[in-house]
């Protein structure tokens, strides 16, 4: 035993001291020349500029080197950052969804870089570019650990295109120095850069990196040293006004009206790492609709912020607590509320800051501020929202984070309940990040306070997770009392006491047409505090995923699930059914089986159909989603959701259809379209949003969003509306 166990210490040593090893580099040399960046690769500069070269596998393998290399130039001056990339393909038939900016990366052909600027494996930037020159921006923030800390809906002025030739593209970019946040006096940031090539069927980056990991984690980089230190550098002033003329029509109320609304942002840099952004009168009418969901638990379901203003530095805000369960900040609180039919609604923000940024090198700063309006007719009252976050690195990665939320109304409103004026919650919370990251985990205690609040008003956690090329396992625990109120969080439930545990062994097959498969096991677990630590929910679901190497998946997976209704409920929504008793518990199970065909293809699919039982009686479910790419101009996109709810007499069975039929079409690489239909029976709704967009410069557009929405049996009209918009982002 002592010896298998000494092995294993050694082999986990070996692997992190190997994890740890970021000795590739390459120098930033200063420059006099100037550089167009129209993709050609023909300034005398590029010539004597070192690169960054020899690019490893990630996919399909992670130990050789990439079989079509990548090099990358960069270099400097005054004001900007000069990148020249020269991308090796095996032929010129290029995998392209449309000419859109912030493209989704992971099913075409591209090259992303990654830029942490301030040397801290937590946050950067990341600009990515296609072979047609077409561009993306966007933030990773947690060490890339996951998706959620991913996101391109951030926007920075920068230049760049594209030249195709025989046998390779080159690329050039030009990004204004102040489009990044750094110290001055920085010698060097750590930098990585991954790319996708679909003809070669390889994903590469210039760090190996282990496909335990994800491509854009933060754990292996390596350096661009500058030639000579940074300095202060001032950022612009950014003024965004909007001009929006509206014309909106109520048919249930038999209302309508004409707005015309004006307001705009601002965006002011403080030193080098902060900016303090402000809003007067936003709107958001430009901003692509939610994807609707078919629901069929008891509970609300969490949807992703897409506002421009909440996104720049939104982990400092977002990611306190649990992400599933107890996040105590969730920024789709503000702006949008409850009418008097419990439907979600605009709610109009009149004005706010934000402040974000690092104080020091390892010190964090965010605040937030923002004065919603009230609408009496929907029992809506006008709310201060207020938000301050303090995070300090320690321990190399890892970070101890605070805050504090205010969420007060001001005034007395005849329809509020008095024990509703305000709501408050303070936290602290403890993120680990090993410098291997085979290790990562969450701690955290928060407290609310609100009037009459009863004295259970505690949400805890701790996660904690290890991640090695054969084993993953996490532990995740988290309680919430029954008083624990965050209005401005995603709280999804009160009263638990929960346990979900993974276990997964992974494998790597050798000349097989499996890229790798794994098992899983994944127990669920939910307790009730205040009813004697009754057990009230538990799923205990066990998986096999595998991927291939043209990229096709197949998953399979089933669950035992355990359901005790405190209250009753219609897990089929239908106006007139009769609700599942409370106070009964339900065993149920069900089988799911997935596929995913080769996303490179013209064509691509997924399909995943589920059968088995559901409460008291059964359940077919199927999904699916399709696309098909007429590029790089056209992508048509349709996703389905079907669920067959077969319950016994007296209640009610029904089959409930979602169907989102999609197109965008790129004219060009500043005129864009998009339309999108949903059909959803459960909401009784059939909705058209179409969106035109020209892009007439840097970030500044004119929109034209149109909106009809109608209901499902009689086809009559709900609401309809159109919006003109006009953004302009101006640099003083």
């Amino acid at each position: 035993m002592s010896k298998q166990l000494g092995t294993l210490v050694l082999i986990l040593f070996c692997y992190s001291l190997h994890a740890q090893i970021s000795d590739k580099s390459f120098v930033v040399k200063q420059t006099s020349d100037k550089i167009t960046p129209d993709g050609i690769l023909d300034e005398p500069g590029w010539e004597t500029a070192d690169q960054a070269d020899e690019f490893w596998q990630y996919f399909p393998l992670d130990t050789v080197q990439s079989k079509k290399q990548t090099e990358i130039k960069m270099l400097y001056d005054d004001t900007n950052l000069y990148v020249g990339i020269t991308v090796h393909t095996a032929g010129s038939d290029y995998s392209i969804q449309s000419l859109k900016r912030d493209f989704r990366a992971g099913n075409s052909d591209n090259i992303t870089l990654l830029f942490d600027t301030f040397n801290d494996g937590n946050n950067a930037f990341l600009f990515g570019i296609n072979p047609y020159g077409v561009r993306r921006e966007g933030l990773v923030s947690g060490g890339g650990l996951n998706l959620n800390g991913f996101t391109i809906s951030w926007d920075v002025k920068w230049r760049g295109d594209s030249k195709i030739y025989d046998g390779y593209y080159t690329s050039e970019m030009v990004i204004p120095l102040t489009a990044f946040k750094f110290k001055e006096g920085e010698t060097k940031w750590r930098f990585n850069s991954y790319r996708f090539d679909t003809q070669s069927n390889e994903n590469s980056t210039w760090m190996n990196i282990p496909q335990n990991q994800n491509i854009y984690g933060l754990t292996f980089m390596g350096d661009m040293i500058f030639e000579k230190p940074l300095g202060k550098y001032r950022t612009p002033l950014a003024i965004i006004p909007y001009v929006n003329l509206g014309s909106q029509k109520d048919f249930e109320l038999n209302e309508g009206n004409t707005k015309f609304n004006v307001g705009g942002d601002a965006k002011i840099a403080i030193g080098n790492s902060m900016n303090l952004d402000v809003t007067i009168n936003p709107d958001f009418s430009q901003v692509e609709v939610d994807d609707q969901v078919t629901n069929l638990t008891r509970f609300e379901v969490s949807l992703p912020e897409k506002r421009q203003f909440f996104i720049d530095n939104s982990d400092l805000f977002g990611s306190f607590g649990g992400g599933r369960d107890a996040n105590p900040f969730f920024s789709r609180r503000i702006g949008i509320a409850k009418d008097t039919a419990d439907n979600a609604i605009e709610n109009k923000i009149i004005g706010g800051v934000r402040l974000s940024g690092k104080v020091t090198q390892g010190l964090r700063l965010g605040f937030l501020n923002l004065q919603t309006a009230e609408d009496i007719n929907q029992n809506i009252a006008s709310n201060n929202n207020t938000m301050l976050a303090l995070q300090q690195n320690v321990f190399g990665r890892s970070n101890i984070g605070m805050f504090f939320i205010n969420r007060q109304t001001f005034e007395d409103y005849e329809f509020q309940d008095p024990d509703d004026r305000y709501n408050r919650v303070a936290g602290i919370d403890y993120n680990l990040i090993s410098d291997n990251n085979i290790w990562n985990g969450k701690f955290y205690l928060h407290k609310s306070f609100a009037h009459n609040a009863g004295k259970a008003n505690l949400s805890s956690g701790a996660f904690v997770q290890y991640n090695s090329r054969n084993w993953n396992f996490f532990e995740d625990m988290v309680y919430i009392g029954e008083d624990f109120r965050s209005d401005l969080g995603f709280i999804r439930r009160t009263d638990i006491f929960k346990t979900a545990t993974m276990i997964e062994r992974v494998f790597w097959p050798e000349d097989s047409a499996l890229q790798s498969h794994s098992f899983q096991f994944f127990p669920v677990m939910t307790w009730s505090p205040e009813n004697d630590f009754l057990h009230t929910d538990y799923d205990l679901n066990g998986a096999w995923e595998s991927k291939f190497n043209d990229q096709s998946e197949i998953n399979v997976s089933y669950t035992h699930s355990y359901t005790y209704l405190f209250d009753e409920f219609d897990p089929t929504n239908l106006d007139d059914a009769i609700p599942l008793p409370n106070e009964v518990g339900y065993h149920y199970n069900f089988v799911s089986l997935e596929y995913q065909s080769d996303s490179r293809k013209r064509f691509a699919y997924s399909v995943e159909p589920t059968i088995g039982s559901f409460y008291n009686g059964d359940r077919f479910s199927l999904s699916a989603e399709m696309s098909l790419r007429f590029q790089p101009k056209v992508f048509l996109s349709l996703a389905m959701n079907y669920d067959k709810i077969s319950l016994p007499e007296p209640y009610s069975s029904t089959d409930i259809w979602l169907i989102s039929p999609k197109i965008d079409v790129t004219f060009s690489k500043s005129i864009f379209w998009s339309t999108l239909v949903q059909y959803s029976n459960q909401r009784d709704n059939l909705g058209f949003n179409s969106r035109l967009q020209w892009r007439f410069a840097p970030l500044s557009d004119l929109f034209i969003v149109y909106n009809d929405n109608y209901f499902v049996n009689s086809f009559e009209p709900k609401y309809r509306s159109i919006n003109l918009k006009l953004t302009y982002w101006l640099n003083i």
